[in-house]
């Protein structure tokens, strides 16, 4: 059960993450989801401003805290993503915005839609830009030819898709040992064919100091239980 589940009613089928648990699967800072997701104030010429969120999670605040749901998880996976490319915020802030109407849907990138599209919108947004006074997204239309097709591709290579909108996400390397699923555990990351967390296989191996003997506890192949501990290393690696 995740953290905190017993204080916020979680709907189910779409998952659940706090800040913490989606900065360590995602390899964030903490506190740059709370600024894009939970808006921030600050102080320009003088004069006291807020920035708004990103997008509305799919989550309701509690006691002033920022829940996650899984379409909120994927798409704050591809603004990441984005971000680690060179793209400004001013710019992902506006082709959330612009695919939102193309796609009629609160959280466009995590749809078939712009997996297909995407490239026309987001080019489509900074030729937007280009023509805003006192813009400087000119020079990230040659987005188009060197990083734009990589990061969609890479993107959605270990998404499945199902009902026009991402449905898991398979986090090892898309081996499909391991997976996220709304449906399943809030979302948590399992052993897809036999629904155990990651986290528990791993402390397990910890306990009893071998892959093999909890493989026999579990019931489970040993090479699940070592891509279980492989994907939990790397989260705290990260």
């Amino acid at each position: 059960m995740p953290q905190d589940s017993a204080t916020i009613e979680i709907p189910l089928g779409i998952g659940y993450y706090t800040v913490p648990d989606a900065a360590r699967l995602l390899g964030m800072k903490p506190y740059a989801i709370n600024r894009w997701l939970g808006g921030y104030h600050f102080t320009l010429d003088g004069a006291d401003r807020h920035m708004e969120p990103l997008w509305s999670v799919q989550l309701p605040r509690l006691d002033g805290r920022l829940y996650l749901g899984f379409r909120d998880l994927i798409e704050l996976r591809f603004v990441n993503a984005f971000v680690g490319a060179g793209v400004s915020l001013k710019a992902i802030r506006a082709c959330v915005a612009y695919a939102r109407e193309c796609v009629n849907d609160p959280r466009p990138f995590s749809t078939q839609r712009f997996r297909t599209d995407g490239r026309t919108i987001y080019l489509d947004t900074l030729r937007r830009l280009e023509d805003e006074p006192g813009t400087e997204e000119r020079e990230l239309l040659d987005l188009k030819n060197r990083q734009y097709a990589s990061v969609i591709e890479k993107f959605f290579k270990d998404l499945d898709i199902e009902a026009d909108a991402v449905a898991r996400w398979r986090p090892l390397n898309g081996k499909v040992t391991i997976v996220l699923d709304p449906q399943r555990s809030f979302g948590q990351p399992i052993a897809t064919d036999y629904g155990i967390p990651t986290e528990t296989l791993r402390d397990a191996v910890a306990a009893e100091g071998s892959t093999k003997l909890v493989s026999r506890l579990y019931e489970l192949p040993e090479s699940v239980v070592k891509d279980a501990c492989r994907f939990e290393e790397r989260l705290h690696a990260a």
